[in-house]
C-alpha cells in the first residue's frame, strides 16, 4: 500500500517567510529521488533550489509559475511505498511505514540529506478512469492520505513504464494550455515576462535555435504597450481611479521598502559630507596596479582602497561601528568589522556583506568584493551572504552622481557614501590646479555618537583620501 505524502515549502532560513515559484523542475508523474530538487524559487534574498525529502511519484502540485507561497503551505504530494526500483538505479526496496521506511530523508535545504543517487525521472501517461475505479487526490492537509489509486500507482513504477493514474494541478483562472515548451532558459526572463502579462508563446526568438533572450521580451512588452497606449488612455479618462501601473511590493522590492521604511521609523539620523581631492588616491591605486602587473595580480579597485580606509576609520572610531538595542537601552559595539557594500544588480539593490573585513588586506578585500558582486549578478548570492553587516559602503558614484544622503542599513549605525570622481577646480599647495575630487558624505546613529566623532570619522577618511600615505601609519 502506497502513501501520499504532502511537501511543505520548508524555512529557508534568515526569517525568511515566503518564496515566488521560479520555475518547477518536476511534472505530476514524474518520479523523484530522495533530495532531488523539485523546484526554483525565489526569496527576498536569493534563488533557492527545493528538495524533496521523499522517494516517489509526484501526484500534485501546488502553485503556477509566479505564484507566492508562504512559508508551510504544500508545494506537492509525492506517493511513496512499497516501490520496486528499476534495473540499473541501485535503490534499496522501499515499505510504507515510518519516515525512513517509506523513503524519506527530512532534509529539505539545498547542500543536505542523504546524496541518494538520483533516479532516472519517468512520466506516467494518465489513462481515462474506468467506471468505479478510483483516483488520486491531492492531499488538503498534511495529514498522510492514502488511497487505493496511490498503490496503483506505486505498483506502476515496479511494471518498468505501465500506464497508470495520475493527478494534474489545476491550472490558474485565465491560464491558456501550452501546446508544448516555450524556448526560455532564463528564469528571470520569464519573470519579466509574467510581470507585464506577456504570453511568451506569442514571442519570435532570436537567439540560438529560437532562444528567447529577454532583449526580445522587453521589445514585445514596448510593441505591446504601444499598441494599448490609446485604450489605455481613454479608460484613464473615465475611470480616473484606474489610472497608472501597479507593482507588488514583493520579493527584494519588498524587503527594501520595509527596511528602509524601518530605519526612518527607527533610526535618527544626520548626515555630514565634505570634499576631497582624491588625486594622491588615485596615483596610489595606479602605481600598486603598476607594480603587480609584473606579478599578474589582480588589479586593486578604488572600492577596495576606500573599504581599507572605512576599517581603519572603525579601529579609530569603535562608536560607528556598533547598533542600538533598543528593548535593552544600550549601544552594542561590535568586535568585528563585517562590511556590507551596495550593489545593483536586475533583481534590485543587494548589500552584499564582507565578512571580517578588518582583518583583510586590500588585495583580499578587492577579490572577496569581486567574487560577491559576480555572485549578486547572477542572483546566486545566499541568505548569510547578504547578512550580518556592522557597516555598509556606498559607491554611488557609479551612477554619475556626486552626492546623496543616503537611509542607513538597519539595524547598523552608519553608512559612508562615495559620490563619483572628477576633475575639478582646485586649490593645491596655494595654486589653482585641476585634480581629482570626491564628495564623501557620513549618515550616521545620533544616538551612538555626536557630531564630534561623526566629523573626526569623516575627516579621517577624507585626510586618507587626500594623502594615502596617512594610512600606512594606522597598519
Amino acid at each position: 500500500m502506497a502513501q501520499v505524502l504532502e511537501f511543505k515549502l520548508p524555512d529557508l532560513g534568515e526569517g525568511l517567510t515566503e518564496a515566488e515559484i521560479v520555475r518547477w523542475l518536476v511534472e505530476v508523474g514524474d518520479v523523484v529521488a530522495i533530495d532531488q530538487p523539485v523546484v526554483e524559487v525565489e526569496t527576498a534574498k536569493a534563488m533557492v533550489e527545493v528538495p524533496c525529502p521523499y522517494r516517489g511519484v509526484v501526484t500534485a502540485r501546488y502553485g503556477e509559475e509566479g505564484t507566492e507561497l508562504p512559508v508551510g503551505a504544500p508545494l506537492l504530494t509525492v506517493a511513496v511505498g512499497s516501490v520496486e526500483p528499476s534495473a540499473g538505479h541501485g535503490a534499496s526496496p522501499e515499505t510504507s511505514g515510518s519516515t525512513a521506511e517509506s523513503g524519506a530523508s527530512g532534509n529539505v535545504l539545498v547542500g543536505y540529506g542523504t546524496a541518494a543517487p538520483a533516479a532516472r525521472r519517468r512520466r506516467l501517461r494518465p489513462t481515462p478512469a474506468t467506471a468505479g475505479g478510483t483516483t488520486v487526490t491531492p492531499a488538503t492537509t498534511g495529514a498522510t492520505t492514502v488511497t487505493p489509486a496511490t498503490a496503483a500507482t506505486a505498483e506502476a513504477l515496479s511494471d518498468h513504464g505501465a500506464t497508470g493514474p495520475a493527478t494534474t494541478t489545476a491550472p490558474a483562472p485565465g491560464a491558456v494550455d501550452a501546446p508544448g515548451p516555450v524556448a526560455v532558459i532564463s528564469p528571470l526572463v520569464r519573470k519579466l515576462a509574467r510581470q507585464n502579462g506577456l504570453d511568451l508563446r506569442q514571442v519570435t526568438g532570436t537567439g540560438r535555435d529560437g532562444l528567447i533572450l529577454r532583449t526580445d521580451v522587453e521589445s514585445a512588452i514596448k510593441a505591446a504597450a504601444g499598441e494599448h497606449a490609446v485604450g489605455t488612455a481613454m479608460v484613464a479618462a473615465q475611470e480616473p481611479g484606474r489610472a497608472g501601473e501597479r507593482i507588488p511590493l514583493r520579493g527584494v522590492r519588498g524587503v527594501v521598502a520595509e527596511k528602509l521604511s524601518r530605519s526612518r521609523r527607527e533610526i535618527p539620523d544626520a548626515t555630514c559630507w565634505v570634499d576631497a581631492d582624491a588625486t594622491e588616491l588615485m596615483a596610489a591605486r595606479a602605481a600598486m596596479n603598476a607594480a603587480g602587473a609584473a606579478a599578474s595580480a589582480p588589479k586593486v579597485s578604488v572600492l577596495a582602497l576606500l573599504a581599507r580606509v572605512c576599517t581603519a576609520a572603525l579601529a579609530r572610531f569603535p562608536e560607528l561601528n556598533a547598533t542600538v538595542d533598543a528593548e535593552a537601552r544600550e549601544i552594542v559595539r561590535l568586535p568585528e568589522v563585517h562590511l556590507g557594500f551596495a550593489a545593483q544588480t536586475e533583481r534590485g539593490l543587494v548589500v552584499p556583506v564582507v565578512k571580517d573585513a578588518h582583518a583583510r588586506s586590500v588585495e583580499s578585500i578587492g577579490a572577496e568584493i569581486t567574487r560577491l558582486t559576480e555572485a549578486a549578478r547572477d542572483g546566486k548570492l545566499t541568505p548569510a551572504q547578504l547578512t550580518g553587516g556592522t557597516f555598509t559602503l556606498n559607491n554611488y558614484g557609479v551612477f554619475g552622481v556626486d552626492g546623496s544622503t543616503p537611509i542607513i542599513n538597519h539595524p547598523e549605525a552608519a553608512m559612508l557614501g562615495v559620490g563619483r570622481i572628477v576633475p575639478k577646480p582646485w586649490v593645491h599647495e596655494g595654486e589653482l590646479a585641476v585634480r581629482h575630487v570626491v564628495q564623501l558624505s557620513l549618515t550616521f546613529d545620533h544616538r551612538v555618537c555626536d557630531g564630534g566623532t561623526a566629523g573626526g570619522f569623516l575627516r579621517y577618511v577624507a585626510d586618507c583620501v587626500e594623502q594615502p600615505v596617512v594610512l600606512l601609519r594606522t597598519l
